[in-house]
């Protein structure tokens, strides 16, 4: 089966490799053209604009950056929208507001296409493994088609019904609680050194007694030890995120006081220059408040 991949960026340059491992054809489109080369060495295709990636009754998978950058490759005047024929499916992967979600699959819908939203937890090198965990929903026979496509991308799928914006909902209280993590981290560990016990050791102690979560410790490490670079995800996008977060519970009149902190948080980073780091490094503003000093950012 050929597929339409459309974002090549950190996550989609691994998760489009593993389609073309599990034998999927690919046609592809990024607005940067060179970061396809490898891909296209593979078997790939690379194409001219979004739309030709797409195939009447076929299948597009996207993964953007933001909620703008979906709606441009679906409406824009080389989009998707008007080239996936009857039958077709979207399969939209970005982490985007439960609104856009709902807006595109109805946009979808009066064309006869599908939407089928499949936000992801995992970072890059979780994408290239295909050990990503999976939130689907959408209309019920399009998340059988397909389930082939994301089961080579992931290590599991969880579907959740066939209202779209569910997936999106749930992707962004996930990373709410990531972000809201990364804040109680920082916190514990600088309180810590401020009475003078190394943030490796209060990192140690937490993450093997009370708290042994992958996410404590790869995070804990981070922090404990001021390594930000490269970025796993970029603070930026974990300002985005913090936003469509606050922008959902409006929505819903659901007051979320630790998301406001956590965004005021990444923007104070952002402002100081910090956007391309991790977004752990919003820790970095926990140890000024603090009164010390940070060393020059480590890379792993």
């Amino acid at each position: 089966m050929d597929i339409g991949f459309i974002g090549l960026g950190s996550m989609g340059r691994g998760m489009a490799a593993n389609l073309l491992r599990a034998g999927f054809g690919l046609r592809l489109w990024n607005r940067s053209p060179g970061k396809a080369q490898d891909l296209v060495r593979d078997g790939a295709r690379l194409m001219e604009h979004p739309r030709d990636v797409a195939a009447a009754s076929g299948m597009v998978v996207t993964m953007l950056s933001d909620d703008a950058a979906l709606r441009e490759v679906v409406q824009g005047e080389h989009g998707i929208g008007r080239q996936l024929g009857e039958g077709g499916i979207h399969l939209s992967m970005s982490t985007v507001s439960p609104q856009t979600a709902q807006e595109l699959a109805a946009l979808h819908a009066a064309r006869g296409t599908h939407y089928v939203a499949a936000p992801v937890f995992g970072r890059p090198d979780a994408a290239a493994a295909a050990k990503l965990f999976v939130l689907c929903a959408g209309p019920q026979a399009a998340r059988q088609a397909v389930m082939p496509a994301l089961q080579a991308m992931g290590q599991r799928v969880f579907e959740l019904g066939d209202d779209a914006a569910a997936a999106n909902v749930l992707k962004l209280s996930g990373n709410f609680m990531l972000m809201a993590a990364i804040e109680a981290l920082a916190e514990a560990i600088t309180l810590g050194e401020r009475y003078g016990l190394p943030r490796e050791r209060t990192v140690e102690v937490l993450t093997q007694s009370i708290l042994p979560a992958p996410v404590m410790v790869n995070y804990g490490r981070q922090i404990a030890q001021h390594s930000y670079q490269p970025a796993g995800f970029k603070l930026s996008l974990g300002l985005k995120d913090a936003d469509l977060v606050l922008g959902a519970a409006r929505k819903a009149a659901m007051p979320m006081p630790l998301a406001q902190l956590v965004q005021g948080r990444l923007l104070s980073a952002l402002a100081c220059q910090r956007g391309d780091m991790d977004w752990s490094a919003a820790a970095i503003g926990v140890s000024e408040d603090a009164g010390l000093s940070v060393p020059p950012a480590k890379h792993d």
